[in-house]
């Protein structure tokens, strides 16, 4: 007896490990072992032909001073800093104008949806359309060539417009999830008290809004920095390295310069950069993401 309840924790602990084994190998099969590899390459040369040749700490040092890499990490924070703060803005102001109960909410939820949910690249290639100076649709509405994803100021500010059309209607369902959860008595207790309701806004919603605006923000900034698909379809990266951002980066590394080597040393730059911001913003929510009522 004594025996048989020593061993219970053991035979549980047991039972709780098979459950988990088959995420616990896709989680080693599809993110550890994939991310080991990434971290050998950085000190391979390798043009995935021949065979991987060892070079070392030189590789990371090289990418790590190359203008091409300083230039892409400065273009993609300045896509950061073009959409994440316009994009929480106004999924933030969709989501409070789509949770008033107004007849014709459900549609248009729906509408601000469909961009997300489908390809950023067909989406792209729309967009290239819309923008192109000649048989474009914008040029055609204006009258005259409009050069807008060939221009050095404008190509990135462009990209950036896609990127928010594409992803707002992400960050708009999670703010309206966040706001539908909040206790209605908490909002028509305010009224009661005489608050306005951008007083209410600002001073209930809001700050119980804050686990919501962490996750948002957190995955606002990972998603700028894994944009490609616009990228691609726009601009390439041009014109002169203007939208070049990192993950164009390492994709032409990788199969333009095929130098899977110096890519992973640009996509493990990513990650440690990605690590670091996540870090920060929790580090700046986390106070504001507990709260007590009472």
């Amino acid at each position: 007896m004594g025996r048989a309840r020593r061993l219970r924790p053991l035979r549980q602990a047991a039972v709780g490990y098979a459950f988990l084994s088959p995420s616990l190998v896709g989680v080693t099969v599809f993110m550890l072992v994939p991310v080991a590899v990434v971290l050998w390459l950085t000190t391979q040369d390798w043009d995935l032909i021949g065979s991987p040749e060892f070079v070392g700490a030189t590789q990371i040092i090289d990418v790590l001073s190359d203008a091409a890499f300083v230039n892409a990490l400065g273009v993609t924070f300045l896509l950061i800093a073009l959409t994440v703060p316009v994009q929480v803005a106004v999924g933030l102001l969709l989501a409070n104008l789509l949770t008033k109960g107004v007849r014709g909410t459900t549609v248009f939820r729906t509408l601000i949806v469909i961009p997300w949910i489908s390809s950023p690249l067909a989406l792209g290639v729309v967009w290239k359309w819309i923008f192109a100076p000649t048989g474009g649709l914008l040029s055609a509405i204006v009258g005259h060539r409009v050069e807008i994803l060939v221009s050095p100021m404008w190509a990135l500010p462009a990209v950036a417009f896609v990127v928010i059309w594409n992803s707002v209607g992400y960050t708009a369902l999670f703010f309206i999830a966040g706001i539908l959860a909040i206790p209605s008595e908490i909002l028509e207790a305010a009224e009661v008290d005489g608050a306005t309701r951008l007083r209410a806004f600002w001073s209930i919603v809001l700050p119980l809004l804050h686990p919501t605006l962490f996750f948002v923000t957190v995955t606002s900034v990972i998603g700028a920095f894994n944009v490609f698909d616009q990228i691609y379809a726009l601009t390439g990266g041009g014109p002169n390295g203007r939208t070049s951002v990192l993950a164009w980066q390492i994709y032409a590394e990788a199969f333009e310069n095929w130098n899977l080597g110096r890519a992973a040393v640009a996509a493990t730059a990513m990650m440690l950069i990605l690590i670091a911001i996540t870090l920060l913003q929790h580090g700046y929510f986390r106070r504001r993401i507990t709260y007590a009522l009472s």
